[in-house]
């Protein structure tokens, strides 16, 4: 949990499941002048359509394009892609790009290329995990969140979501999908793909200061109540995905908080799937706001203010399998109790 240092370059990651149109907002994207300073991973180039962008071919697997855009195939391993990326660019063979996107595929669990660059020593010293952008298919999403858990974790780890297709669908399909996006993710920033002024930039901001208002939903807090993940015909959903929302009402320890989330990670890591709140800290004015996506953990950001006159700590858990009782249990223990002795709770958590 320590705080990463300025200057990293952001690794954007872009995911969705088949056919919801990543390669679509991808080709929009690059052709953003907003973007002319993006290198992209993508698989092949030929899946996007750029002959008539390209402009000059760097090697096999690179090219730049019109657009200023540095667009990459992912032949192997992606640690050696963004390690022959960042080589090229320090020794002047490309342009100086500030920040990466990587294309994952529609089957893929968005971790593993988030963990790529913390696993790396080599990566880490040069990037850092930027925005999830999820794609979405209004026409499909429903039955796809029914049915793929792969749908699931792709939106719940989405720190922006895009519907896209709604123009191929009706109105009251498009909204139930965005009920349940809401649900699965409340606190992702909600896109439709077919606006006329979607602001494309915003997909890859990072905000560097969190402000009152970011953690607040509709109800006051996001995460003022679990869960309760049900299908499009009210039936218990079909995949193990659920949420746990916690309060305390006196100020948290920071030492002891922090070695029970990371001790929760590192045994559980790829089963929670997100977890974000704000906490009352001991000997601080301010709240702290705490992010991270399964075993990441982005640095946390100390607030301007309290959202309201309420001070307790909130914190909500995506959880895929975990029992969220358990966990509630393993944090009251270790978080609250005079000795941390007492965590052994820990590894009820099964």
């Amino acid at each position: 949990m320590m705080i990463e240092a300025d200057g990293f370059l952001p690794v954007n990651l872009l995911t969705g499941f088949l056919g919801s149109g990543k390669t679509t907002l991808l080709k929009r994207i690059l052709s953003d002048p907003a973007f002319a300073d993006t290198a992209v991973l993508i698989n092949e180039f030929g899946e996007i359509g750029l002959d008539h962008d390209l402009v000059e071919t760097v090697d096999g697997e690179m090219v730049l394009l019109r657009s200023g855009c540095v667009c990459c195939t992912v032949r192997g391993e992606l640690a050696t892609a963004l390690k022959d990326l960042y080589s090229k660019r320090e020794r002047g063979l490309l342009p100086p790009f500030r920040r990466v996107i990587i294309e994952s595929t529609g089957l893929a669990d968005p971790f593993p290329v988030l963990s790529t660059i913390k696993a790396d020593p080599v990566l880490r010293h040069h990037f850092r995990a930027g925005n999830v952008i999820t794609t979405v298919d209004a026409v499909n999403g429903l039955c796809q969140l029914d049915t793929y858990i792969e749908s699931n974790r792709q939106a719940a780890v989405a720190d922006r979501l895009v519907i896209t297709k709604t123009d191929l669908a009706d109105d009251r399909t498009t909204q139930a999908l965005e009920a349940r996006l809401r649900t699965l993710n409340p606190d992702a920033s909600l896109m439709m793909a077919t606006d006329a002024d979607l602001d494309l930039s915003s997909l890859a901001d990072m905000r560097e200061k969190a402000s009152p208002g970011d953690n607040l939903s509709p109800s006051g807090f996001y995460c003022e109540e679990p869960l309760q993940l049900v299908s499009a015909d009210g039936v218990p959903h079909q995949t193990t995905i659920s949420s746990i929302a916690l309060r305390v009402d006196r100020p948290v320890d920071w030492t002891a908080f922090g070695l029970w989330l990371t001790m929760l990670l590192n045994r559980h890591g790829d089963r929670v799937l997100r977890v974000k709140g704000i906490l009352n800290l001991k000997g601080e004015e301010r709240p702290v706001a705490v992010h991270g996506v399964q075993h990441l953990v982005h640095p946390p950001v100390h607030m301007g203010a309290w959202p309201s006159e309420d001070r307790a700590s909130r914190l909500v858990f995506i959880l895929d399998g975990l029992d969220g009782a358990l966990l509630k249990r393993s944090f009251e223990a270790f978080t609250l109790a005079r000795m941390p002795s007492v965590a052994p709770s820990l590894a009820a958590v099964q």
